[in-house]
């Protein structure tokens, strides 16, 4: 056998494959490996250093991996060639080994020595350390960093396997019995890490450990708390089983603890308790709030079953579902109920009552298919569910006046002319009136626009050409019920049905070169499954109205036509020798004109049956009848309108408006001037009725509205003009009110609304994804922003995730840049319809964030009624960063409302339930 001379070696060794699926237990597949090194190395002659690679690729090892590895050496023939091919091996893996200073085997010591910088690779499987060395004696492998003069212990071994890493000061293996023993180790599992002084390997399944800690701290040398196991054993992938533990606060021992502990574990999720929170309220005694038990069903859906309970017998429940299909779908449901009980029985303020809410999202991915789609947002129940409710989930959505419901499918059948049809099923509740308006179903169909008279090239030039209609089709089924009434039988009493089917007809072409022309007609049909018969009691004097039953229908139809241009204009301001900063303005002006026909349609009205007149005299019931209108359409309470009775023809005009304004860039390496907006829209428009016998012009309406600083703020305005005057009695006159002594317009309302959104430079905007509680009050059907303010449900993670805040500032003290947000909402309205000269409403809404230090942060969401001097619902917020935890604070100074609520926990959501709450909820006011 050839030696050749010592050097750093690469030796090709095939192994069997180590097949596991769990990353728990990484040191039995880096000490296999050790041992194959060491079987490996017991063949080998003492004054071997360097291993000759044609023995080393004749080398076998047995296929059991987890036991004493076999060795044998095969003697090959060169001139034999065995016809018959080779079993290719399970895994064919280089192991590479290395040291920086040497690699050496001692033949007195039995020992093979690894220095400085030492590594071993196997497939994704390497460790390191600063020592390795494996005593053949002993059978033992032996890891371990070394020691520098400067640094001190250094090299200390690392174990790794894919996204997995073990970390110990130094490992002691037994090749003969498997067992081992760890020091000092540190293993990520799962968002924490494990960190023992001592590990004691029983087997490939079994681990104990002595003097433990469990954190979830980024800091490892000094974790600011960590959970401290005295004695444990870990099945990797199924159990851990703790004797005492506590939790330790910066080696601080508090008597947070266990005598014992049992812990399921799982790489997937899996079912488990959740911790309730408790509190006290004057008017329901004690409680234990938000607490439960989550079922992870499967990989698709799950559920979390969550209660509340007040030792007044007052109780609520909660469901909570997500679920989801990689490209096909996904959505969350829930279910909330709640029955409450105010005081005790026996006294005058005892009242009980119960009260429900469900909301169901589902979203249909695109990709699952391009020509249906289904989607849901329903968010239903008791109109006062959100006033009422005691769970401070719903704090933030107390404020919501309207619930609103759709669940819709949608298909397109491809083709020539494109064939869709929709069903939907909608609902709009208003919480204050507690009026319900249901759609169940509406069904709409359309056939794509048709050209029937376009060119066999599919060209569409001139009036002719461009002739094209369609056909619609909506059916619907209306229910409008009241909250008391809601999912009873009584609600579909009062059920309307019908369907509506038109036929639109346009074309469009150029007139005069720079005009665009269009005229359209259509005809529309009404089917209807009752109508209604009205009689006049004359003894009663009322009239008498009576619902019938079967099929009628009516149809109308009507002419319209319209002109338009646009108009350029330019304002220039610059000048030979100046230099202005607005260069120019550019005004953009689109002026129309349309005229409308409706026939009449009298022949569907008809006056109402006098019955009852027995006993009157003919002059008698003139004078009851004289101011009277009795003339009536049977189709009055159809869904879809009702033809119409007298003659319109009008003119409509409108003119929009839009200027933009180039301005001279700061930055003078820039060639061409900024555009800037100075009015998105400028728009006024109004009638007139050639019908009419009076009042035929209609009242000037102007809107407009801008984006300032960037885009920052928003301004939108509005108002109304009517050329007509006011008697005394503060009614419409045919006189215009210029010749009546007064302006020509009398401006009868008016809006002006702002939004102003700003924040440090540090950050554009705020990013949403953030803000605790801003989905839950959007899902409630509230406002996207936190001007209401957020939900106090702090613990629960789902609703406020945790900020991950990336802090770039050199001091942890104190930010040198303070980071900040501000929303800022105005609206002002004016009305003046009757002479009332009065400001309708004026508010001023504001909700900001202050970062204070990179740990310390503030909040406020507040308005304020300019019209009644009064502050509305304001909270104040207070966060604090504790690195592994957070503390949250939130106050409701003042209001009926007034409640305050304190949370501190830690931030992953392992160690959730880890937490202490305090709170003072308001006393709801029945």
């Amino acid at each position: 056998m050839a030696f050749q001379k010592p050097s750093h070696t690469i030796t090709k060794i095939h192994l069997k494959a180590l097949r596991t699926n769990n990353f728990k237990i990484l040191f039995a597949l880096s000490f296999t490996m050790f041992i194959n090194m060491i079987s490996f190395a017991q063949d080998i002659p003492v004054k071997a250093k360097t291993i000759n690679r044609s023995i080393a690729d004749s080398l076998v090892i047995s296929s059991d991996s987890l036991q004493t590895p076999i060795l044998s050496e095969k003697k090959q023939d060169s001139t034999l060639i065995d016809s018959i091919k080779p079993k290719k091996e399970l895994l064919e893996n280089i192991v590479k080994y290395h040291a920086d200073d040497y690699t050496k085997f001692s033949q007195k010591q039995q020992k093979l020595y690894l220095y400085n910088m030492a590594r071993i690779d196997y497939g994704d499987m390497n460790i390191t350390a600063g020592s390795i060395t494996i005593d053949y004696t002993k059978n033992t492998v032996y890891a371990k960093g070394i020691i520098d003069s400067i640094e001190g212990y250094t090299q200390k071994p690392v174990f790794t396997q894919g996204s997995n890493i073990v970390e110990p000061d130094s490992i002691i293996f037994n090749t003969d019995t498997k067992k081992a023993l760890i020091f000092n180790s540190k293993t990520e599992q799962g968002e924490g890490t494990v960190i023992a002084n001592i590990t004691k390997k029983e087997n490939d399944s079994v681990y104990f450990l002595k003097n433990a800690k469990y954190t979830t701290a980024e800091n490892l040398e000094d974790p600011e708390y960590y959970i401290k196991l005295r004695k444990a054993k870990i099945v990797p992938g199924k159990k851990i089983v703790t004797g005492l533990a506590n939790l330790f606060i910066y080696d601080v021992p508090t008597p947070l603890g266990l005598p014992f502990g049992f812990f399921p574990q799982s790489e997937k999720q899996t079912s488990g308790v959740i911790i309730p929170t408790f509190g006290e309220q004057n008017e329901r005694g004690f409680f234990l709030q938000n607490g439960g038990y989550y079922f992870a069903i499967n990989d698709y859906i799950d559920l979390a079953v969550l209660g509340d309970y007040f030792t007044n017998g007052s109780w609520g429940t909660r469901l909570e579902s997500t679920y989801a299909k990689r490209y096909r779908f996904r959505g969350n449901v829930g279910f909330r109920y709640e029955n409450l009980i105010t005081s005790e029985r026996g006294f005058e303020d005892y009242s009980r009552g119960t009260i429900y809410n469900l909301r169901w999202s589902h979203s249909q991915d695109s990709k699952a298919n391009p020509s249906s789609r289904f989607s849901a947002s329903v968010n239903l129940g008791s109109s006062n569910y959100y006033r009422n409710s005691v769970n401070q989930v719903n704090s933030g959505a107390f404020l919501n006046n309207t619930l609103a419901s759709s669940v819709s499918y949608s298909k397109t059948f491809e083709g020539e002319p494109q064939v869709n049809f929709s069903v939907t099923a909608t609902h709009s509740q208003n919480t204050n009136t507690e009026t319900i308006n249901m759609t169940l179903p509406t069904f709409q169909g359309s056939v794509g626009r048709m050209y029937p008279f376009a060119g066999k090239n599919g060209s569409k030039k001139g009036i002719i050409q461009n002739v094209n209609l369609q056909y619609n089709l909506r059916g619907e089924n209306r229910i409008q019920t009241t909250d008391s009434l809601f999912f009873k039988k009584e609600m579909f009493d009062y059920a309307r049905a019908g369907f509506q089917h038109s036929i639109p007809i346009n074309t469009n072409f150029k007139v005069f070169k720079y005009f665009s022309m269009s005229a359209s007609t259509n005809y529309n049909e009404v089917w209807a499954f009752n109508t209604i018969n009205k009689s006049f009691d004359a003894s009663n004097r009322q009239t008498v109205t009576e619902t019938v039953n079967g099929f009628d229908t009516f149809r109308t139809y009507n002419f319209s036509t319209s002109i338009g241009t646009t108009i350029y204009g330019m304002f220039n301001f610059e000048k030979e020798g100046k230099d202005p900063k607005i260069q120019k303005i550019r005004h953009v002006m689109r002026p129309s004109i349309s005229y409308n026909i409706n026939p009449a349609f009298n022949k569907y009205y008809e006056s109402a049956e006098v019955i009852n007149a027995n006993g009157l005299t003919q002059s008698e019931l003139d004078v009851i009848l004289e101011n009277r209108n009795l003339e009536f359409t049977r189709f009055e309470q159809g869904i879809f309108g009702v033809p119409g009775k007298n003659f319109s023809s009008s003119m409509g005009i409108s003119v929009s408006n839009n200027f933009e304004a180039k301005v001279k860039d700061k930055d003078s390496t820039a060639t061409e001037p900024k555009k800037v907006m100075l009015l998105n829209n400028l728009n006024f428009s109004t009638s007139y009725n050639f019908a009419g016998d009076s009042l035929q012009w209609s009242p000037v309406r102007m809107t407009g509205g801008t984006q300032l600083f960037k885009d920052k703020m928003s301004i939108n305005f509005g108002a109304t003009l009517d050329p007509y005057a006011l008697d005394s009695n503060n009614n419409r006159i045919d006189k215009f009110n210029i010749d009546n002594g007064g302006s020509l317009f009398r401006l009868t309302s008016a809006n002006f609304t702002a939004s102003w959104s700003l924040s440090s430079k540090k950050g554009d905007k705020k990013d949403d994804n953030n803000d605790p509680g801003i989905d839950e009050n959007v899902r409630s059907g509230g406002r996207d922003d936190d001007l209401f303010g957020v939900s106090q449900d702090f613990a629960n993670q789902q609703i406020n995730p945790a900020k991950d805040k990336e802090n770039e500032e050199p001091s942890e003290l104190y930010n040198y840049k303070i980071p900040w947000n501000l929303r800022v909402a105005y609206a002002l309205n004016y009305s003046n319809s009757r002479r009332q000269n009065e400001i309708s409403s004026h508010s001023l809404m504001f909700s900001g964030d202050i970062e204070l230090s990179p740990k310390w942060s503030v909040g406020a969401s507040s308005g304020y009624d300019l019209k009644n001097s009064g502050f509305t619902y304001t909270q104040l917020r207070f966060e604090r960063d504790l690195l592994s935890w957070r503390m949250n604070f939130s106050w409701i100074p003042f209001s009926a409302r007034t409640s305050w609520n304190f949370f501190i926990g830690i931030k992953s959501s392992i160690l959730k339930d880890l937490k202490y709450e305090q709170r003072r909820q308001p006393d709801i006011r029945l």
